[in-house]
C-alpha cells in the first residue's frame, strides 16, 4: 500500500498556503490600523487579543510550512496531533490570560464611572 503524498498536492497545498497568508496578513494589518486603543476596555486587552491572534495564525502558518515536508500518512497524522495538542495548551493558556485581563479592564471601568459620578 502506498502511502505516500502525491507531489501535485504539495504544491496546491503550498499555493493555498500562500494565498491565505497573503490574505490574513491584509487582514491583521487592517485590524491594527482599524481598532482603537481602546476597544474591549482598554489598550491592554486589545493589545493581548491581537497578539494572541498573530501567534496563533502563525502557528497555523508554521504547521502549513511543515505539511509540505511530510512525505507519508503516518507523519501526516503525527504532525496533526502535535499541532492540536500544543493548539489546545496555548489556547487554554490564553482562554485565562483574556479572562484575566477582561476581569481587570471591567472592573477598572467601573471604578472609572463610579469614580467619576
Amino acid at each position: 500500500m502506498n502511502t505516500s503524498i502525491p507531489t501535485d498536492m504539495h504544491k496546491m497545498t503550498e499555493e493555498s498556503i500562500a494565498q491565505v497568508k497573503r490574505a490574513i496578513d491584509g487582514y491583521m494589518q487592517f485590524l491594527h490600523r482599524a481598532l482603537p486603543e481602546d476597544v474591549m476596555g482598554g489598550s491592554e486587552l486589545s493589545n493581548k487579543v491581537l497578539t494572541y491572534a498573530e501567534r496563533n495564525l502563525a502557528s497555523a502558518f508554521e504547521f502549513g510550512q511543515r505539511l509540505l515536508l511530510v512525505r507519508d500518512v503516518r507523519a501526516l497524522v503525527q504532525l496533526q496531533m502535535d499541532f492540536i495538542q500544543r493548539q489546545t495548551q496555548l489556547m487554554t493558556e490564553q482562554a485565562y490570560d483574556l479572562r484575566e485581563a477582561t476581569t481587570k479592564a471591567v472592573m477598572q471601568n467601573i471604578q472609572s464611572k463610579f469614580l467619576s459620578s
